[in-house]
C-alpha cells in the first residue's frame, strides 16, 4: 500500500510561470456556484508547443496547493483531471482530500493496479467523478462504483442517448454533472433531464428581452452611479442613497469587507463617501448591481463572482502593465465589471452604452474587443474559455508585452478577492 501521508516521494516542483490557470465555474440546480474545474496548461514559447500534459498539470496542482488551493476556488469545490500516471503518483500529500474532485480521463487504460489505486485513495476519502461518459461502456462499469460524480458533454452526446444514459447513472446514486452548457436550451434539457450540475457559460450569455425595465433597486444604483461620477456634492449623493434603505444598508456593509481594505470601521454614509471617494464608491456600486438581483431571490452569484473576477483581473493586469497610471487601473477595473451588464439587465451593449456615459475607448473595449482595455477583456475571456481559446492567449500575451508568470500570479489574486467579495454582497 502506498502511504499518502509520506513526503519521501514527491513530484519535481515546477514553478507556476510555466504554466496558464483556468477555472470554470460548477452550478447546481438553483443556479448557485458548487465548484469549478481547474485547467491547467503549459504556457508554450510559440503556440505550436501547446500542451496539456496532465503530468505536468500534477506538478502544477501541488504547487498551486501549496499556495493556498482555497485561493483559486474559495468555498467551492475544485475538479482537477488525472490520468493513470497522476493516480499512480504521490501527488495527492498535497491535496486537501475535502476539497477536490478527481476527474478521471475519458482517454485513460483502467489496469488493475489502476482500479486498485483508485480504490485506495477512496478509502482516504478522496472523490472522484468520470469525465466525458457518452456510452455504458466495460470501463465506464469498471469505475462506476468508485466514483461519485459523471460528467457528461451536452455539445457532443445525443439528446436521445443522454435521456438513456442519465436515468441509469443516478439509479447508481451517481451525481450528474452536464458540461459544455452553452445555451439556455442546453441547460434546459439537462434540468429535464435531472442532472444536478451544469459547467459552461450559459449563464453569462446576454438573453435580450425587447422592453425590459430595471428593477427599482438598480434604478437607484444607476441614478446614484451618475451623481458619483458628474459634479454632484456629498450632500446630495447621501441623500439619494438613504432614500434607498437596503442601497444604504448593502453599501455600509460592503465597503466594510477586507477587500476594501479601509483601516477603521465605516459606520456612515458621510464617512462613507468621504473615506472611499469617488473612485472607490462608483466600483462598490457597479459590484451591488450584480449583487441586487440575488437579494430577490434569483441566483445571481455566478455572474456577480464573474464581473468581479473579469473587474479585478483587468484592473491588476493594467497596474502592471502601466504601473505609473492608476488612472488606467480604474477604467479597466470598469470595463471588467461593464462587459456582462448586458447579461445583467438582458439589453444589447450598445444600448446600456446610451444610458451610462463611457469614453471612446472603453465603448470600443466592451464593442469589439479593441484598444488596450480590449486586449485585457480578450485576454480575460480567453483564460474563461482556455479550453477553447488556448491558442489566442500567447499572442495576446506578446501583443500585451506580459509574461504568463505574471498573469497566473494576477489570476490568482483576483479569483481570492472576487471570493471575498462575493462572501459579502449576498
Amino acid at each position: 500500500m502506498i502511504d499518502i501521508s509520506s513526503n519521501d516521494i514527491t513530484p519535481k516542483p515546477l514553478r507556476v510561470r510555466e504554466f496558464y490557470l483556468g477555472r470554470q465555474p460548477i452550478l447546481d440546480r438553483n443556479q448557485a456556484l458548487f465548484g469549478y474545474e481547474l485547467l491547467f496548461r503549459n504556457a508554450p514559447v510559440g503556440p505550436a508547443n501547446i500542451s496539456s500534459d496532465l503530468s505536468a498539470t500534477a506538478s502544477v496542482i501541488a504547487h498551486a496547493s501549496q499556495l493556498g488551493m482555497e485561493r483559486v476556488i474559495g468555498d467551492a469545490l475544485g475538479f482537477v483531471n488525472v490520468d493513470a500516471d497522476v493516480i499512480m503518483s504521490d501527488i495527492f500529500v498535497f491535496l486537501p482530500r475535502e476539497k477536490v474532485v478527481l476527474e478521471i480521463v475519458e482517454s485513460m487504460l483502467v489496469t488493475p493496479e489502476v482500479r486498485a489505486r483508485i480504490s485506495e485513495l477512496v478509502g482516504h476519502g478522496f472523490a472522484f467523478a468520470l469525465e466525458n461518459v457518452v456510452s455504458d461502456t466495460s470501463q465506464v462499469q469498471q469505475l462506476l462504483p468508485l466514483v461519485q460524480y459523471v460528467k457528461m458533454d451536452m455539445s457532443t452526446v445525443d439528446p436521445q442517448v443522454l435521456a438513456a444514459l442519465a436515468p441509469r447513472f443516478k439509479q447508481e446514486q451517481k451525481k450528474l454533472v452536464a458540461e459544455k452548457v452553452e445555451t439556455r436550451e442546453e441547460f434546459k434539457l439537462a434540468l429535464d433531464l435531472d442532472f444536478d450540475y451544469f459547467q459552461g457559460y450559459y449563464f453569462a450569455k446576454p438573453a435580450i428581452m425587447t422592453g425590459k425595465k430595471l428593477s427599482p433597486s438598480q434604478l437607484a444604483v444607476m441614478e446614484l452611479m451618475t451623481l458619483v461620477t458628474s459634479d454632484a456634492g456629498n450632500m446630495d449623493i447621501e441623500r439619494a442613497i438613504k432614500r434607498d434603505v437596503s442601497l444604504a444598508l448593502n453599501l455600509l456593509r460592503l465597503v466594510n469587507t477586507p477587500a476594501v481594505g479601509a483601516r477603521q470601521r465605516i459606520d456612515s454614509l458621510s464617512q462613507a463617501v468621504t473615506v472611499l471617494g469617488r473612485r472607490q464608491l462608483q466600483r462598490w456600486l457597479q459590484i451591488m448591481l450584480y449583487a441586487e438581483p440575488s437579494k430577490r431571490g434569483h441566483s445571481m452569484t455566478p455572474l456577480l463572482m464573474l464581473a468581479t473576477t473579469r473587474g479585478r483581473l483587468l484592473e491588476l493586469l493594467a497596474h502592471k502593465l502601466r504601473p505609473n497610471n492608476a488612472h488606467l487601473a480604474d477604467i479597466a477595473f470598469t470595463v471588467g465589471i461593464m462587459s456582462l451588464m448586458d447579461t445583467l439587465f438582458g439589453v444589447p451593449m450598445s444600448e446600456i452604452l446610451t444610458q451610462i456615459e463611457v469614453t471612446d475607448e472603453v465603448a470600443a473595449a466592451l464593442l469589439s474587443r479593441e484598444g488596450f482595455y480590449g486586449d485585457l477583456l480578450r485576454l480575460a475571456e480567453c483564460i474563461e474559455r482556455i479550453e477553447d481559446m488556448e491558442g489566442e492567449i500567447v499572442p495576446t500575451l506578446r501583443d500585451l508585452a506580459m509574461s504568463p508568470d505574471d498573469l497566473v500570479e494576477l489570476e490568482m489574486a483576483a479569483y481570492e478577492w472576487s471570493d471575498n467579495v462575493v462572501r459579502y454582497a449576498l
